[in-house]
């Protein structure tokens, strides 16, 4: 592990943590002062994961924990994709009932796939889970990180009548808190790298943190949580333009194993309606392959047949994402795929809003 700072300085408590975290265990910090976080986190690189369930906070070398629990070569690429997930969902899991809220740390990049992953993964979720990151390093001076972890933390431990205020899956990143599955990376240099164009904020940090309780997302406080572990990764998503080819098509559609596919089409859903492109699609359908339309546009939504460029598309039995963002329209169908949903209940279901993922 890599120490920002020196560790002299360090009390015996704190060099006895940081001895645990480089052999790989977790270890639980009582303390929830603001400068006692912040010396922590300056202890860690980008290689722990931190969960906070309120009190304690959880830290875990995460980089030693998979050299431990590493799989054998040779696992099929679905297995691994839901193996990248396990070891959140596992701590959400087992520490479901000790805790109140849980944060994670995660990559910019990717992070609204994470999110909108975990979102579908677990299901009747009645507790906070809060993920963010930074765009620039824990070390920098300017860093963003110290104020979205603080921020999160705060965010994960609100409070309604003794419960949890947040019952779902969030993103967190300069002041704003987001529905996981809505939102998108739209900036990769500044800071405010997110957002979400088709649902309206959660929650907003200033000098008081207000919270959106109308647009909070209202699980089933009945149903117990359920976590589920398989995704399917033998998709394709397309983006169509102008020109696009026959052949670049059917070789895409002609992929072995492959079982659903994402257009990103035109405005509200349109496309091509050269009977080349519509003859692919329906013989695509036909094998039971699921194709899903979704608009290339930042905000907005498909309306199928709202045009006739869409009608033939509603026709032969192409499934409608409305307004659902393309990180949560890869990870819906992995989703279902996974679960072995029938295909007479695929379309019905997708078309469905299951975790708020689309209006």
């Amino acid at each position: 592990m890599i120490h920002p700072l020196p560790t002299e300085h360090l009390s015996p408590t704190q060099l006895l943590a940081l001895k645990r975290l480089e052999s790989g265990d977790q270890i639980e910090v009582r303390s929830t002062s603001i400068n006692s976080l912040i010396e922590i986190i300056n202890l860690l690189n980008k290689g722990t994961e931190i969960t906070f369930c309120c009190n304690p906070l959880v830290l875990r070398n995460l980089q030693n924990y998979k050299e431990r629990h590493s799989q054998p070569e040779g696992l099929q690429d679905v297995k691994r994709l839901s193996e990248s997930y396990s070891l959140a969902l596992d701590q959400i899991k087992n520490n479901y009932d000790s805790f109140d809220g849980f944060v994670i740390l995660h990559g910019s990049d990717t992070m609204s796939y994470t999110a909108s992953a975990l979102s579908f993964m677990l299901e009747n979720l009645s507790k906070p889970v809060i993920i963010t990151g930074s765009q620039l390093p824990i070390g920098d001076l300017r860093t963003d990180a110290k104020e979205n972890l603080i921020t999160s933390i705060q965010v994960a431990s609100l409070q309604h009548l003794n419960k949890p205020a947040i019952k779902e899956v969030c993103l967190y990143f300069e002041y704003k808190l987001y529905r996981a599955n809505r939102t998108t990376k739209i900036n990769a240099e500044h800071f405010e790298a997110f957002a979400s164009l088709n649902y309206p904020d959660l929650a907003e940090s200033g000098v008081h943190l207000k919270v959106n309780h109308e647009h909070l997302f209202k699980p089933n406080l009945k149903k117990s949580l359920i976590v589920h572990k398989h995704l399917d990764n033998n998709i394709a998503l397309i983006k169509l333009f102008p020109g696009i080819s026959e052949n670049l098509l059917k070789n895409i559609f002609s992929t072995p194993n492959l079982k659903g596919i994402i257009l990103e089409t035109y405005g509200a859903g349109n496309c091509t309606t050269e009977k080349w492109f519509i003859d692919l699609l329906q013989t695509t359908i036909k094998k039971g392959i699921h194709i899903i339309n979704i608009t290339q546009c930042s905000g907005g939504s498909v309306i199928m047949g709202h045009y006739e460029t869409s009608e033939l598309l509603k026709k032969i039995g192409v499934i409608s994402g409305k307004d659902i963002t393309t990180e949560a329209a890869t990870s819906k169908l992995m989703y279902l795929l996974g679960n072995n949903i029938s295909s007479n209940r695929f379309k019905t279901m997708y078309e469905t809003s299951l975790r708020g993922e689309m209006s």
